[in-house]
């Protein structure tokens, strides 16, 4: 029924856990595939023990590393199934993720369903612990809307991550839609399309999947205060912005506003306080004047 692309690079510590999540699933009707991004660790070998072990899993290789964009559209160039979705190497999937936004699609016929999901943080005895669904998340996601579209529920626009989501394939090719490969927070403007391109699509409020925010901060989302990363992160939330713009869906366009200056903005002023580049401060005013 569905195909999930797993694209890891580096992440041996943490994908027992993103393997087990799937294999943990209430629904056993699923296939993966693997992408080793050019890890220089132990992913890739890892990714062929589950394969040999489970028939479900199928890997591929990159020879060097190309980013989790070309990685992920490597996935979408080899999907099979009538269903497709995504999980990074070192997130969790909740047991009953595919029950619930698969048996939602089955129900509607929408394009694409979208659940809520919470961040993976580290506790003070290394242990991973999940935390609360955040404003934003719940915002988007609750109360469950079947057959919805953008216009009618604006603030859907602020689930932008792809790892939160189940979609026809038939929707992926009848859109085009593919991941930019040569910028970072890539999903970002691909969620804005897929919003602005569904006749339908469906949202609940159940928590589907748990993001890990690593302890040794490796992660591209904890890379803000790096002036390369912001720019990187900048220049997403615009574009994708500027595709709910083109495609004329107004309310959407102000309630992601909103949400970037209420949420994404705060944290990065705090940061630009401080910051030894000046250079830092003048991107976030020029991108806030923008705004």
């Amino acid at each position: 029924m569905i195909t999930i692309i797993v694209p890891g690079y580096d992440v041996a510590e943490y994908v027992t856990d993103a393997l087990d999540s799937l294999r943990r699933q209430t629904r056993t009707d699923w296939v993966a595939i693997l992408i080793d991004d050019g890890s220089t660790d132990a992913t890739g070998t890892q990714f062929d023990a589950a394969a040999d072990a489970d028939a479900r899993f199928r890997v591929v290789h990159h020879a060097q590393r190309r980013g989790l964009g070309a990685a992920r559209n490597t996935g979408l160039d080899l999907v099979e199934t009538p269903l497709v979705g995504f999980l990074d190497a070192d997130d969790v999937l909740l047991p009953t993720a595919f029950e619930r936004l698969i048996g939602t699609l089955d129900a509607t016929g929408s394009d694409f369903a979208v659940g809520a999901y919470v961040r993976l943080r580290p506790d003070a005895a290394g242990e991973y612990v999940p935390g609360d669904v955040q404003p934003w998340v719940a915002a988007a996601t609750a109360p469950e809307r079947r057959g919805t579209t953008i216009d009618q529920h604006p603030a859907a626009s602020g689930n932008i991550v792809a790892w939160s989501k189940i979609s026809r394939h038939a929707f992926w090719q009848r859109t085009g839609l593919r991941f930019a490969e040569d910028r970072l927070y890539e999903d970002q403007v691909v969620a804005q399309r897929m919003y602005a391109a569904a006749r339908a699509f469906d949202v609940v409020p159940d928590v589907v999947v748990q993001w890990r925010e690593r302890a040794d901060g490796s992660s591209i989302t904890q890379g803000k205060d790096t002036l390369p990363v912001l720019r990187a992160y900048l220049d997403a939330l615009a574009a994708g912005i500027a595709v709910l713009e083109a495609s004329g869906h107004t309310s959407a366009v102000h309630a992601r506003v909103r949400l970037i200056q209420d949420m994404d903005l705060v944290p990065l002023v705090e940061i630009a306080r401080t910051h030894p580049d000046d250079t830092y401060r003048r991107v976030l005013g020029a991108f806030a004047r923008d705004l």
